[in-house]
């Protein structure tokens, strides 16, 4: 199995349509599409431009890097938001002790208030009695 940076590296040079070793907006749009992902024109020409450490309008090899562990980083968070709704369920904005029970019963996984609170309290950082999103995303790092 290849590495991360490889397939990086692969994808990169596959998509570096000139082979400079540089990606214009319009070679990081193909990129994205290529690995089923989407990206307005627009959209390409912030990111480059955000990226851009010598200011030369193109994204090298390094930025790239960046850009693709940013991404990545983003869909986990909101994974993680996906996951974390689904526990708080009462729209609170915290995961309670009850709402745990309740997902961990609809999992198969049955648990008391008791061993709940406890749960909670390994990973409550603030000692308020529930989770909130940084308490949880922390919880499952």
């Amino acid at each position: 199995m290849m590495d991360k940076m490889a397939l990086y590296e692969k994808v990169f040079k596959q998509v570096d349509g000139d082979g400079d070793g540089k990606l214009s907006p319009l070679e990081l749009q193909r990129c994205m599409a290529g690995v089923g992902g989407s990206l307005t024109l627009e959209e390409a020409e912030m990111a480059v431009e955000n990226l851009d450490t010598d200011g030369d309008g193109l994204m090298g090899w390094g930025e790239f890097v960046a850009f693709v562990e940013e991404v990545g980083e983003e869909e986990k968070v909101s994974d993680l938001k996906e996951a974390f709704r689904m526990y708080e369920m009462d729209g609170c904005g915290f995961i309670t002790t009850k709402s745990l029970k309740r997902m961990l019963s609809r999992l198969g996984e049955s648990r008391s208030i008791e061993e709940c609170k406890k749960m909670i309290a390994k990973f409550d950082l603030n000692s308020d009695g529930v989770l909130n999103f940084d308490e949880f995303k922390f919880m499952m790092s």
